[in-house]
């Protein structure tokens, strides 16, 4: 018996030491040690004093570079994630990120990242995270993005991009969470984006869209699974739409400051997880029907500035929604 147990942890103790070596040996793809050097090279001090080494997967003296992940695929590693946000980064996109083709998550927020997203960011067809916000990128957003067909989640809001929403985005049929806010965006929103089957989120605000909900939900059996939408501080026309109803998962429903009108119809009041409603800062007129105020979950109802019947009252004190990027990035 006792030979038989200093057999096992001899055994143990071997394999453990060979996977060990074995890991010391697999060595770092070439391609991927380049781009890293070079994104190193672009990114300035900030970043470089803790990437010491030259091996951005660590080289079993040295550990990964901070922010770097890797996982072993054969004989070589790979980067599989880069996150290197709010280290005051300056300059433009470093480029050489889009020949990490294993990249699954690519988190740069909270930067001074300027000039446009390159187009090669195509290349990344792995990736399922793409977080940008908080920076000064410029132009418009790349098509190219819509090839990323893995993402799930998409952030880029907080940045000075311009132009049109790109109708490929509608490619993306894993996307759950879609921050555009904050931007210089215009003309309308694709109504392709409401075939996407897993949004949840679509925040659009803070630009200089225009349009019609109409015509954002006309495709029937639109926005299956969204709970979120977004489009406040925008120049939104026309009115509530009773078809509205259909979007049965909604929670939250954030309209206000645009130049939107007509009555509020009651079919709304019937969405049964409706929890926050923001209508202010429009043209809406008539009056709030008595179902909302019945509903059995509605925390939040914020109707100034509009052109109501005297008597019609909010539900709940107006307070602007924070989410914090830990209750997206999943």
């Amino acid at each position: 018996m006792r030979h038989r147990f200093s057999f096992t942890a001899f055994s143990i103790i071997f394999f453990v030491f060979v996977f060990a070596h074995q890991s010391v040996l697999c060595k770092t793809l070439k391609r991927d040690v380049k781009a890293l050097n070079e994104i190193k090279a672009s990114l300035g001090w900030r970043v470089v004093y803790s990437w010491v080494g030259d091996d951005p997967c660590g080289d079993g003296h040295l550990p990964p570079w901070s922010g770097v992940t890797c996982s072993t695929q054969g004989d070589y590693r790979v980067v599989t994630e880069l996150e290197v946000y709010a280290v005051s980064i300056v300059g433009p996109f470093p480029v050489a990120v889009t020949n990490l083709l294993d990249l699954t998550r690519l988190d740069l927020h909270n930067n001074k990242l300027t000039g446009p997203i390159p187009p090669q960011i195509g290349r990344l067809r792995r990736l399922k995270i793409l977080n940008l916000r908080w920076n000064k990128l410029q132009d418009v957003i790349p098509p190219e993005i819509g090839a990323l067909k893995s993402l799930t989640h998409l952030y880029l809001g907080f940045n000075n991009f311009k132009g049109e929403i790109p109708k490929e985005l509608a490619n993306l049929r894993e996307l759950r969470y879609l921050h555009l806010n904050e931007n210089r965006l215009s003309g309308r929103i694709p109504a392709e984006l409401s075939t996407l089957p897993n949004l949840r989120h679509l925040d659009v605000g803070n630009n200089h869209l225009v349009g019609t909900i109409r015509e954002l939900i006309r495709i029937e059996g639109c926005f299956p699974s969204l709970r979120n939408l977004y489009i406040n501080n925008n120049y939104f026309t026309g009115g509530v739409p009773s078809q509205l109803a259909n979007l049965t998962n909604l929670e939250i429903l954030y309209l206000s400051y645009n130049k939107m009108s007509g009555i509020i119809p009651p079919g709304v009041a019937h969405i049964s997880k409706l929890t926050y409603l923001y209508l202010d800062h429009n043209q809406f007129s008539g009056r709030i029907p008595d179902a909302f105020y019945k509903h059995p979950f509605l925390k939040e109802m914020y109707i100034e500035g509009n052109a109501f019947r005297q008597g019609v009252k909010p539900i709940g004190i107006h307070k602007v929604l924070e989410v914090s990027d830990a209750e997206f990035l999943a």
